[in-house]
């Protein structure tokens, strides 16, 4: 739109004529929106307000007495506020570019004084402490021109050729080098260890890989020999098979032909001896049946030709008696008992005659004696 004015989110637009900005200014501030400027009453500037940077690099001399060459780097820009923009628009609006030069020059008379105030080993040890003490120091007059300071950094500090900072170092260098001399020596010691521990693994590992394929090939010849014998091993078991098969055909045949015996002339020859043991038995049962009867008849005949001599023999008893002198006493009574003495002898004689002759022999003694007794007694009486 004509006469209507955008100034750059980095930038901040001044107009000036007709009415002044705040606190009497020559110019009104307009940041982050538009504005009508008339063409020919008003007249439109504009002031940057991004980031820049200044370089310092000055020669300092220290609390020692002791020059330096520090070098530093400052960031800066205008300030937000409108009496920043107010304060720096009046110093710097037609040359912007002066505020980079004095901004340097601002740091590098504050770089001086503080410097001056400290040790090389405090400079060296504590550059925070440095910048920090040169932003506070410079930061009234930064504001009073519309400058605010973001960061400072201080580069680097040299001797220039001096020495002082290498033999300050020194100490701390030949510590250092100490330590890495060990630290190598240690990584020398490692390596080497390392080193001789992955050799031990190679040769256990190729020791290990020299038996495994041993045993592979040992495995591989015990396959291949088992291989080659494996069809004279399957014709040995067939006939070995065929062996066993016609032994255990010959071994029942032979159970067979004895069964066949023993059916045929075992069995028929046991029955033959049975039945001969059983017509043996028989007939000794008859022959003892037989004596056994003959026996029996013998013993009846016997004992009938023996009581049809009892009278003779008791005849020949008192015969003998007749002729001996005998007083019977007690009359009929004892006559009766003579007589009853004389048949009991007989019956005697009968009994050793039925159980043989030595029976008979005895009763024939027992006769006799008998026969002397009582006629000793006949006589005594």
């Amino acid at each position: 739109m004509f006469g209507y004015r955008v100034p750059a989110p980095d930038e901040a637009m001044l107009i000036s004529g007709g009415k002044h900005g705040m606190k009497g200014s020559p110019f009104r501030v307009v940041i982050g929106h538009g504005a009508f400027v008339t063409p020919i009453t008003r007249k439109v500037r504009y002031l940057t307000l991004s980031m820049q940077e200044a370089e310092v690099a000055e020669t300092c001399v220290t609390k020692q007495g002791i020059s330096l060459n520090v070098r530093s780097v400052i960031a800066f820009k205008v300030g937000n506020d409108e009496e920043s923009i107010v304060n720096a628009g009046q110093r710097f609006l037609s040359d912007q570019d002066q505020m980079s030069v004095l901004t340097g020059r601002i740091f590098a008379g504050h770089l001086r004084s503080i410097i001056g105030s400290m040790t090389v080993e405090e400079l060296v040890t504590e550059r925070q402490k440095l910048a920090t003490e040169v932003l506070d120091g410079s930061k009234g007059e930064m504001a009073r021109i519309g400058l605010i300071v973001d960061s400072l950094q201080i580069q680097s500090i040299d001797d220039m050729g001096a020495g002082y900072i290498a033999a300050m170092a020194a100490p701390n260098n030949a510590a250092i080098q100490r330590q890495a001399k060990i630290a190598q020596a240690a990584a020398d010691q490692a390596a080497a260890e390392a080193q001789q521990a992955s050799q031990r693994k190679q040769a256990e590992f190729g020791r290990e890989t020299s038996v495994v394929q041993a045993q592979y090939k040992a495995e591989v010849d015990k396959a291949q020999a088992e291989a080659s014998q494996a069809g004279p091993l399957a014709e040995a078991n067939a006939q070995l098979a065929v062996i066993n098969a016609q032994a255990e055909l010959a071994r029942q045949q032979a159970q067979l032909r004895q069964q066949q015996l023993v059916s045929e002339v075992v069995r028929p020859a046991e029955a033959e001896a049975e039945r001969i043991t059983i017509l043996a038995k028989a007939d000794a049962e008859r022959t003892r049946i037989q004596a056994e009867a003959a026996a029996s008849n013998n013993r009846v005949a016997l004992d009938q030709l023996l009581i049809n001599q009892l009278p003779l023999i008791v005849k020949e008893a008192a015969a003998g008696l007749a002729g001996a002198n005998v007083s019977v006493l007690n009359g009929a009574d004892g006559l009766s008992e003579i007589a009853a003495g004389l048949v009991s002898q007989g019956m005697t004689i009968l009994d050793a005659v039925r159980k043989g002759m030595p029976g008979q022999v005895a009763a024939g003694r027992q006769l006799s004696a008998g026969g002397s007794d009582g006629s000793n007694g006949a006589a005594s009486s």
